[in-house]
């Protein structure tokens, strides 16, 4: 028990020796397997359970973790002058998950992971409308490529319309809606004010569509939807662990890790192998994303000028 404690003593001292940014690497490519692992669980039990199912149950075990928080908070968590706008995060995070989650269910985990990283293009131009940040023409730039490769994935013809690309691409549009409104939300209401109204109110919107296509899941089934949620709840620790710990610009690009995963565990799980296509629109997205993270790092170093936004890793 001495050694083992020794040992767990030296481990904790070299990881707190690591620079800042080598440990918020590490969280955010742990936070990207874990991300990429809820997303295959969903495509496995979507293929019998419907999607808003899943949703209600995952959005259950949240509150089973957050229940301890909002009691002991309550009534003030709740009280806030901009419920209205809270209304409108759940109402976009609804929308959100059921199309990003139709689309991981009936897509390449690789392909609708790689949409899904669009939604850093669409917050460029959310911040522009709604937030009044200034973009330069080379972010511009780098935003329109962005999204040539999505166009390269999804090929949008009379003979090639894929459903449920554009049912990601939606998603994407709304994580970005989600993640202005969270930036707006934040300047005023504690982070815990912002989860209670999300997974309470979320929870009630999606009972009535999940009852509506209810299908009883089997006791395996149950215990994979626990696992997606508890999943879930670790992966979103990782993240935050990641940006305590790391420079966002610096660490950012780790994120790019959940495509790979995704690869990965579509070939293994579900024997999906790429195309080209997807391959190709994925090193676009990826290099175009990696060029504006380039682009805000050296915005933030002139103080003269507003910092770019930088989008958390998800909704």
């Amino acid at each position: 028990m001495t050694d083992l404690s020794t040992r767990i003593s030296l481990m904790t001292r070299r990881w707190k020796a690591l620079p800042g940014n080598v440990r918020g690497s590490i969280w955010l490519m742990g936070a990207s397997l874990l991300f990429a692992i809820m997303a295959a669980g969903v495509k496995f039990v979507g293929q019998r359970i419907p999607v808003l199912e899943i949703l209600f149950f995952r959005q259950l075990f949240v509150i089973m973790i957050l229940t301890p928080k909002i009691a002991s908070n309550f009534p003030g968590i709740f009280i806030t002058p901009r419920w209205r706008m809270h209304l409108a995060r759940v109402c976009c995070s609804f929308v959100a998950m059921s199309t990003g989650f139709t689309a991981i269910v009936h897509m390449q985990l690789a392909e609708a992971t790689a949409i899904s990283f669009s939604r850093g293009f669409f917050t460029t131009i959310l911040a522009v409308l709604v937030l009044h940040e200034i973009v330069g023409p080379r972010r511009w730039g780098a935003t329109a490529v962005g999204f040539i490769g999505v166009l390269i994935i999804v090929r949008p013809s009379p003979e090639n319309l894929n459903e449920y690309a554009w049912l990601g691409l939606i998603s994407a549009v709304f994580v970005a809606v989600i993640m202005v409104l969270t930036r707006i939300l934040s300047q005023k209401d504690p982070p815990t004010t912002i989860m209670a109204y999300q997974s309470l109110l979320l929870t009630g919107v999606l009972a009535p569509p999940a009852y509506y296509y209810w299908i009883l899941p089997t006791f395996e089934e149950l215990a994979l939807m626990a696992g997606i949620g508890g999943v879930m709840a670790v992966a979103q620790y990782a993240n935050i662990k990641a940006y305590q710990n790391g420079e966002t610009t610096a660490i950012q690009p780790m994120e790019y890790g959940r495509l790979l995963f995704a690869g990965f565990l579509g070939y293994v799980l579900f024997q999906e192998i790429p195309s080209a296509w997807a391959a190709a629109g994925s090193v676009v997205i990826i290099a175009a994303g990696v060029y504006t993270m380039h682009r805000n790092r050296i915005r933030q170093s002139e103080p003269a000028h507003p910092r770019a936004p930088v989008p958390p890793p998800d909704a």
